[in-house]
């Protein structure tokens, strides 16, 4: 049943417009914060809008409002910017009616999530007294709404759970903190995991261990390879960098550069953010962008595929209530053959990176990666010596997929968006100050 709102907004611009696209947006979170060993904030945030596109005389408008009680003014606001707006290129969905209802799994209440989170800070300050420990838990709820003048009609209601649990260990000048999370949306949250992740981490960092500069075998861990790896493909896969001719990617489909165990995808079906159409009203479908090693596709939405010239891949989203663009459910990467221990105990000299620092990346549309390591451990004939400070590594992902030795066997959510294994590359470059 169409939303009474979207409907009198299709009704209203219909009239003056060409071509009419209303989205609904209805959220509601729940933030749990402890800082520094204590509950700092507990409330609930609700917010609901509408984001209006319409074609005007051959020219696109926009406009977005959260007050739903001025809905003419809305009309007219979007009509104002297509007299100054953008030559539509493309077109809004058509036919379409889809309906995705929320999972049935019912998260834990917010009083058991605070009994949880004073819980997980007693056990690492057991672990370390020293710690200064933070926890964090969402509960987020939304609700999208989606409907063109051209027979669409399309929502989608979805849930997703988050936690955190991060320790910040100050020692003189040595800062030392460490973050893990998890984020599931039909499942109850892993905070066991985290507990022992993040004292593990701590326990590996207790000693202090240096390398020089030079090149390594380097050993990214799932958070790590989600960060810097994640990042650099989703930006040079974008149908938008592809017609603005800024990736390195553009003209390469069907050549092989990539080792051949390499292999991207998305799909859409699977994973916390799973969904069944994106924010413009098109279908989402399964993507391999990579294919063991040779460039298969890229990722489009309405806007940027009709200037490639090729139809969306379902991949326009929003966020919030602003303008769609091209963005991807989920990143996978196929795992390889190789378990964490084998590959960490096959490296005689080299590095483990875990956390970065910032972005993490140097010119992305190069293909260029260069980060600095905010939690980062030192290998010694296959055993983890000690976490090393004041460290960089660099290289280029076409250079370094050339020295690949493994993905490991074992893939992670990372997220909500990146399921992936580690990596391990047989020699990168590494600078570090002593």
């Amino acid at each position: 049943m169409v939303n009474p709102i979207l409907d009198q907004i299709l009704q209203l611009a219909t009239q003056k417009a060409d071509d009419v696209e209303v989205y609904y947006l209805s959220s509601q979170n729940t933030p749990i914060e402890f800082e520094n060993n204590r509950l700092k904030s507990l409330q609930t945030k609700a917010r609901q809008g509408v984001a209006l596109r319409l074609i005007h005389q051959g020219k696109l408008g926009f406009a977005s409002s959260t007050d739903l009680t001025r809905l003419e003014d809305l009309v007219e606001a979007a009509l104002q910017t297509s007299e100054i707006g953008a030559p539509a290129d493309f077109e809004f969905a058509a036919d379409v009616h889809l309906s995705s209802p929320a999972s049935a799994f019912i998260p834990p209440a917010t009083q058991e999530l605070v009994e949880i989170g004073k819980n997980l800070i007693e056990q690492v300050l057991n672990y370390n007294p020293e710690i200064l420990v933070s926890v964090g838990f969402n509960i987020s709820r939304q609700q999208i709404q989606i409907a063109t003048n051209q027979d669409v009609y399309a929502e989608r209601s979805s849930q997703l759970f988050s936690a955190s649990l991060s320790g910040n260990l100050v020692r003189g000048e040595d800062f030392l903190e460490i973050a893990c999370y998890d984020v599931a949306s039909d499942r109850p949250l892993q905070t066991d995991r985290l507990l022992q992740d993040l004292i593990r981490k701590y326990s590996l960092a207790e000693q202090k261990a240096t390398i020089q500069s030079g090149t390594f075998p380097i050993f990214f861990t799932p958070q790590a390879v989600a960060r810097i790896f994640g990042g650099l493909f989703r930006t040079i896969l974008s149908g938008q960098t592809i017609v603005q001719k800024s990736s390195p990617l553009l003209d390469k489909i069907g050549e092989t550069l990539f080792d051949s165990r390499l292999s991207l995808y998305e799909d859409p079906n699977f994973g916390p953010s799973a969904c069944s159409f994106d924010d413009e009203g098109t279908p989402t479908t399964v993507k391999r962008f990579i294919d063991h090693g040779t460039i298969n596709q890229f990722y489009w939405d309405r806007q940027w595929g009709s200037r490639g010239q090729i139809s969306s891949t379902g991949n326009g989203f929003r966020g919030g209530l602003s303008r769609p663009s091209p963005s991807l459910v989920n990143l996978c990467l196929e795992p390889g053959q190789t378990s964490t221990e084998d590959l960490i105990a096959s490296i005689d000299e080299g590095l483990i990176v875990d956390q970065v620092l910032g972005a993490g990346q140097s010119n992305q549309l190069a293909g260029e990666f260069s980060v600095n390591l905010d939690l980062g451990y030192k290998v010694e004939q296959g055993k983890i010596v000690g976490r090393v400070k004041n460290t960089m590594v660099a290289g280029n992902i076409f250079e370094a997929f050339k020295q690949l030795v493994d993905l490991g066997n074992q893939p992670e959510w990372v997220g909500s968006s990146s399921y992936v294994p580690s990596l391990l590359f047989q020699q990168l470059g590494v600078a570090a100050k002593h």
